[in-house]
């Protein structure tokens, strides 16, 4: 067989779920939110935790922190130089700053953190990377660091620009506890008649799933930080319909889900440490992707786009969330979706 064209169009069924109630920033809003998926059942599963936002005072979603990681490795002759130049890049935080912030307008540094292996430093730099996901601008902002310390340290020499301490696009421990991307909580109130009106379960059921399943479970399988059921699923689809990098699934899956009965009613919420998410660069200039950030009212000339999209994302994992932890707890009945919408 013979290609004339090397590209070729590849189509990812997608469906528009919603409008799911949010209350952001003060402000209640009804918002659409597209999922990519091969998995029919998960776009049914997510719209029933929009009807459930729908009965409620809506999902309270909020981006608690916002940085794209890299880090360098950098090699002294020992390992006394080595914990001399480690000091010094700590105790020079303002210069690594000038030189990240050289490389790019929107390139602002946070902060950054260092752990030595013998003679060998890695250095993990933290930066704020506006509405793009951020990928190569730090990548460029630590090479700018690599420089600047190579020069400052005749001895040191370079090792390599990206140095697994980042972590990019594998599960860890790091990133859960420091985070990489936008870390993002959302939260839902639901009453007690909703539960049992909608969700065809109560608040005491769903709280001692969470606990048996998401919290022991996990412990029991030695999962890093990825005390949730399925953030996976709609991570991914909310990726691949906005033009996202859908490698960074690997890290943005991880999380933690809550629940517990507040009163007569139920709290749930949904944790992500790890979201990697933009509206600028590349893939988003995809038509389709464009035309589904502007469905999500993620504009890329608001400043806040990205922002936007992290809380939205949050928004429908929580929704598909709760609606596959009311499933499980009712015997019988995920099975039955997948059969009634996957094998007809």
């Amino acid at each position: 067989m013979e290609f004339k064209n090397s590209e070729l169009e590849t189509v990812i069924p997608t469906k528009i779920i919603g409008p799911v109630k949010i209350n952001r920033n003060g402000a209640e809003e009804l918002c659409y939110i597209p999922l990519a998926t091969f998995e029919a059942p998960l776009w049914n599963s997510t719209k029933r935790g929009a009807l459930v936002s729908q009965a409620t005072s809506g999902i309270r979603a909020s981006v608690v922190d916002d940085v794209m990681t890299r880090s360098i490795i950098i090699e002294a002759d020992n390992l006394k130089s080595a914990l001399s130049c480690k000091s010094a890049i700590e105790a020079d935080k303002k210069s690594i700053a000038e030189a990240v912030e050289k490389t790019s307008r929107y390139a602002k540094f946070r902060d950054l953190s260092i752990e030595n292996v013998g003679r060998t430093l890695y250095v993990r730099l933290a930066i704020e990377t506006g509405n793009a996901s951020g990928h190569n601008m730090v990548t460029y902002a630590a090479d700018a660091v690599a420089k600047y310390v190579l020069a400052r340290f005749k001895n040191a020499k370079y090792v390599s620009v990206s140095g697994n301490y980042c972590v990019d696009k594998k599960s860890s421990a790091i990133n859960g506890v420091l985070g990489r991307g936008k870390r993002v909580s959302a939260e839902i109130f639901v009453p007690r008649d909703v539960c049992l009106n909608i969700l065809k379960t109560t608040p005491e059921k769903i709280a001692e799933l969470n606990v048996k399943k998401n919290l022991v479970g996990s412990v029991l399988s030695g999962g890093v930080r990825t005390a949730n059921a399925h953030y996976a699923n709609v991570v991914l689809a909310v990726f691949l319909a906005t033009g996202q990098d859908a490698a960074n699934v690997v890290e943005a899956s991880q999380g933690v889900t809550f629940a517990e009965v507040s009163g007569d009613d139920l709290y749930f919420s949904v944790n992500l440490p790890n979201l990697i998410v933009g509206t600028i660069g590349n893939g988003k200039n995809q038509p389709f992707a464009a035309k589904n950030l502007e469905l999500m009212g993620c504009r890329p000339s608001d400043p806040d786009s990205s922002k936007r999209l992290a809380a939205l994302t949050a928004s429908a994992v929580l929704c598909a969330e709760l609606s596959l932890m009311a499933a499980l707890g009712n015997q019988g009945e995920l099975m039955k979706a997948h059969i009634g919408l996957e094998r007809k």
